[in-house]
């Protein structure tokens, strides 16, 4: 079965962490130069969390311009608007797993225009992480790494690193390109 195939099936389901982290193991690498682009991101169900609170916070996905700059939070007005958030300004130490997605939604539409960044927020490095060197996301200002692996050309399988928290739980994604 292609990796596109096995993605679609794992979309469908809850699935655990070792079987994410197999999965994701198992793609290639890919390079920094061929992320460049508007990404659109779905979250994977295997426990995490923070699971629903990107899905319930009108998360698009991703935008990658060059190596320097990079916004890891693009979201979508109802309108279809899109906008890029500071991530900086995003607590993670409160219990989002309790927290009823209306409630993430509205706090959201009332903070947006605190949120709203016209300033990159990441960079793009190639980082190893569980055994192969392949592209990853730096937070400016958060302790975290989001490391990619290639479903194909146009989709990848994401992991955030994150420093210090979650640490028996990983928190997985997929994105999928927009445009170049």
């Amino acid at each position: 079965m292609d990796n596109k195939k096995v993605l679609n099936e794992i979309l469908r389901r809850n699935i655990s962490q070792n079987q994410a982290f197999e999965f994701f193991d198992h793609l290639e690498t890919v390079d920094s130069n061929e992320m460049w682009g508007l990404w659109k991101g779905e979250e994977l169900r295997t426990g995490h969390p923070m699971e629903g609170l990107l899905t319930a916070s009108s998360w698009y996905g991703k935008k990658f311009i060059n190596e320097e700059h990079v916004h890891p939070l693009v979201f979508q007005k109802k309108n279809g608007e899109l906008f890029s958030g500071n991530p900086g300004l995003m607590p993670l130490s409160i219990p989002y797993g309790k927290i009823p997605e209306k409630i993430v939604s509205l706090v959201m539409k009332i903070s947006r225009p605190f949120l709203k960044t016209e300033k990159s927020r990441a960079r793009l490095r190639q980082v190893e992480y569980r055994g192969k060197v392949s592209a990853a996301m730096i937070y400016d200002q958060k302790d975290i790494i989001d490391v990619f692996r290639k479903v194909d050309n146009d989709t990848l399988l994401g992991v955030m690193d994150l420093k210090n928290q979650f640490r028996d739980k990983s928190y997985f994604f997929v994105l999928r390109r927009v445009n170049k």
